[in-house]
């Protein structure tokens, strides 16, 4: 077959949320960091574990690279490329930011669980990436890169944090993913990257400027084909409504040919939006936390998370979200009562939006423009 024909220039893109493999998770792999932590609730990291366990039970460590995962890693071997939101450093430092009071980190010898997901990109433009300074961020990208996998976000300089990562993929075809964040989720301005200063790509403003920036940095690389891709840590942590500035923000995106707009920093899932046939997700949740066991917030069931796939074949993008639940810090697909219930908190947001959210009988959501056959 020639790569004219649909099929074999048919793309399938994983997308996780904000993927947090460091404090608990990182103390069940194999080669734990340091245990102490800076934080006001808890002194060391193993007390997370230790809130799970007491929630769902004994956790045998340490655990496989792959383990995390759990039943996930079918989702992630279907898939072309596959692309998250590392919300973790990955480094040894023992200088935290001062005064952050969270932070992340995950020791470099576990890179593999990462490898093992075989993720393509991680994108680092969120609000832990530099929770062990400057030099934790210099190595998370240097570990990050010698393991074979890109990422965006976040660089050396802002020349570096600005462009974007290219995944040549089967076909001729590539993804490209640029990565940015807003201050409004939680990410110091001080963590901006400058001509000479390590940092996270910022931007500090959601209107049409900031859209054509964005758009340049890919035009600049793009061929006819690509799949571009914006990463955008936006928003707070918890509710459905979306900030109307995100919307526009979003819209703006498309309008200057982005394929997906792929939102996140809510620690559950968001609005889904299918805007001139492109998606916007506004809020994609949390994929893998040490929050299990932690009192709060229990109405958003942040142990309900999704994985995300856009399909490109033919001219038509499918969406298919698969629920899972985080149970011993492990990913197991979600029971049917709870993929209704996700399904129907997500459907009811996204209906202002005009898309529609169905369960299907395999037990994952599809979106679809409300009035378009699933």
């Amino acid at each position: 077959m020639g790569t004219d024909d649909p099929e074999r220039r048919a793309l399938e893109l994983f997308l996780g949320g904000d993927v947090m493999t460091g404090r608990g998770v990182d103390q069940i792999l194999p080669y734990p960091s340091a245990p102490r932590i800076y934080e006001d609730y808890l002194r060391d990291a193993r007390d997370y574990v230790a809130l799970a366990e007491g929630k769902s039970g004994p956790i045998a460590r340490p655990v496989g690279f792959d383990a995390i995962w759990g039943d996930a890693l079918v989702e992630l071997r279907r898939a072309t490329v596959r692309v998250v939101n590392l919300e973790t450093s990955v480094t040894e430092s023992e200088v935290p930011w001062p005064g952050k009071g969270i932070s992340y980190r995950m020791s470099p010898r576990n890179v593999g669980t990462l490898t093992a997901a075989g993720l393509d990109v991680c994108v680092l433009a969120n609000n832990h990436v530099l929770d062990w300074e400057r030099a934790g961020l210099v190595e998370t990208l240097e570990t990050i890169r010698a393991a074979g996998m890109q990422t965006a976000g976040a660089g050396r300089d802002a020349i570096e944090a600005e462009a974007p990562a290219i995944v040549e993929l089967p076909g001729g075809r590539r993804l490209l993913v640029v990565a940015v964040a807003e201050p409004m989720s939680g990410v110091p301005l001080a963590w901006a990257a400058r001509p000479d200063v390590p940092g996270v790509a910022l931007v500090r403003r959601l209107d049409d400027e900031e859209a054509d920036a964005i758009a340049a940095r890919l035009e600049r690389v793009r061929r006819r084909g690509d799949v571009a891709v914006v990463s955008i840590h936006w928003g707070s942590n918890w509710g459905y409504e979306v900030d109307e500035a995100h919307v526009r923000f979003a819209h703006a995106l498309v309008d200057r040919a982005i394929d997906v707009v792929f939102g996140h920093s809510s620690h559950h899932p968001r609005p889904i939006e299918l805007y001139e046939g492109k998606p916007i997700f506004y809020g994609c949740g949390d994929l893998i936390n040490d929050y299990e066991g932690i009192r709060g917030y229990e109405a958003f069931r942040n142990d309900l998370v999704l994985t995300y796939s856009v399909r490109f074949a033919g001219g038509a993008v499918a969406l298919r979200m698969t629920p899972f639940q985080l149970r011993q810090m492990r990913l197991e697909r979600a029971s049917l009562p709870d993929a209704r219930w996700l399904a129907a908190s997500i459907a009811e947001g996204s209906r202002r939006y005009g898309t529609a959210i169905v369960l299907g009988e395999d037990g994952a959501l599809r979106a679809t423009a409300a009035g378009a056959s699933s």
